[in-house]
């Protein structure tokens, strides 16, 4: 993507009214379109969605594409795709507009500071959809299931609610298993290392991203991991 691309799309996101930036990490304001200000914690479905619907979050969403596909399965409830990189979250911002998908919205942060932008008791689901697996041992912390992001996890979800891991990843799966089962406050309720080998446990798994897609036509196996939230 060339230089004056990637500045039209930043500039975009300036004016969207449906993506909240992080620019300060020790600050948990976000900014809005017109560069108005907003502490979004505890608040996402009064002052965005202005109803009372569950909340699901899509972490490292890329350009979205599990958060647009479970918006427009589930018109009752609202998404929120939350990445880091600003080229991706304008691909799934503007999807959402041409889709007229009132019921999702995109943070830009990192994971790490996820806690920060939701309270306790404030998201029902979260979907880790193909991340980076970090592969060398000695980055396994930066996985999306290593055990401080499950204890972030755990600060937002209700109680009983649920971890969903799609991964092309043996690295990730098996990983993710280990952690969940060490975790005092997970309980793993359903995984499977092949998924297409018999029919989905819901259909939201029949949603593909753009690596998922890639991952089958290299004949790789897709895995899934479900989790719930004790207390």
């Amino acid at each position: 993507m060339s230089k004056r691309n990637k500045l039209v799309k930043f500039n975009d996101l300036l004016h969207a009214d449906n993506v909240y930036e992080n620019f300060n990490p020790k600050s948990n304001v976000l900014t809005i379109a017109e560069n108005k200000e907003l502490v979004m914690k505890g608040k996402w479905n009064d002052l965005h969605f202005k109803n009372d619907q569950a909340i699901t979050l899509e972490l490292a969403c890329g350009r979205g594409e599990y958060a647009i596909g479970l918006a427009k399965k589930h018109s009752g409830r609202n998404f929120i795709g939350v990445d880091v990189k600003g080229a991706r979250i304008w691909q799934g911002s503007t999807t959402a507009k041409e889709n007229n998908l009132d019921n999702v919205a995109f943070l830009r942060t990192r994971i790490e500071f996820i806690d920060e932008f939701f309270e306790k008791n404030e998201v029902e689901q979260l979907w880790i959809t193909f991340a980076d697996p970090f592969v060398k041992e000695r980055k396994e912390n930066r996985r999306l299931s290593a055990l401080g992001f499950l204890d972030r996890y755990a600060n937002i979800l209700k109680k009983d609610g649920l971890l969903n891991i799609k991964t092309d990843s043996p690295i990730l799966y098996y990983y993710s298993l280990d952690t969940l089962s060490e975790h005092k406050r997970f309980r793993i309720l359903y995984h499977d290392a092949d998924i297409y080998r018999a029919p989905f446990l819901m259909d939201d798994l029949e949603i593909k991203t753009y690596y998922e897609q890639d991952h089958l036509k290299k004949n790789k196996t897709i895995k899934f991991i479900q989790a719930q939230l004790i207390d």
